[in-house]
């Protein structure tokens, strides 16, 4: 069962960040991150397993929330408590499980029929996304555009909505002011050429108050 979307909320930071390797969270942590995802694709189990252990340790040092990406079997023995899926993963995922491990459970979706399915196991976020145009994948869905995210986020109501693909700081505060609950991102900060800036000005920018439609 999905957890209070209050309590959910909460963990939920406006500016949130995804990495490939946990050496970025010892460098970018320091700067006031309290929300990333630990996104790392064709690894090695005991790479995967002392990567999870190394951001969950550098997280809690310094009062972050951790969202493990695709590996929630390692997140569970690991003693994570926040997983994503994209719906790929969904299919073979055993919720269930994640449930009884008291894991909390972020889902990918890019339209509606995604959107049904990601509801049925009850997330405690949705992530909809691209948003804008992005380099971070391939993707076959066109940009949803801003006002999409309002129309979601109208749809799910209290379930919390995070904001992906293609975003800048000042994309961002047009997702958190037309209601996304969060602002996620990698290239624009991973690709910048002073990460620790860029992540410093996207806390100042998603952590303004949301300015009334």
């Amino acid at each position: 069962m999905a957890r209070e979307p209050q309590e959910v909320r909460a963990m939920l930071d406006p500016f949130y960040l995804i990495v490939d390797d946990c050496r970025w969270l010892e460098r970018l942590l320091p700067h006031g991150l309290k929300l990333v995802q630990l996104r790392i694709k064709d690894a090695q189990e005991s790479a995967l397993r002392e990567q999870i252990r190394q951001a969950r340790d550098l997280c809690a040092q310094h009062g972050a929330t951790l969202v493990v990406n695709d590996y929630w079997r390692l997140a569970i023995d690991e003693g994570c408590n926040f997983i994503h899926l994209g719906q790929e993963d969904l299919v073979d995922a055993d919720v269930g499980a994640i449930r009884r491990a008291g894991c909390r459970l972020g889902v990918s979706t890019h339209d509606v029929r995604e959107l049904d399915v990601a509801l049925a196991v009850a997330p405690d976020y949705i992530a909809l996304g691209p948003v804008f145009p992005t380099t971070l994948k391939q993707l076959e869905w066109a940009p949803q555009g801003v006002a999409r995210v309002a129309e979601w986020k109208a749809l799910l109501k209290d379930t919390p909505l995070v904001a992906i693909g293609g975003l800048t700081p000042e994309r961002a505060r047009a997702v958190l002011d037309a209601g996304a609950d969060s602002a996620a991102v990698a290239t624009d900060v991973l690709g910048h050429p002073d990460p620790e800036a860029r992540v410093r000005e996207w806390i100042a920018v998603t952590r303004a108050p949301k300015r009334a439609g």
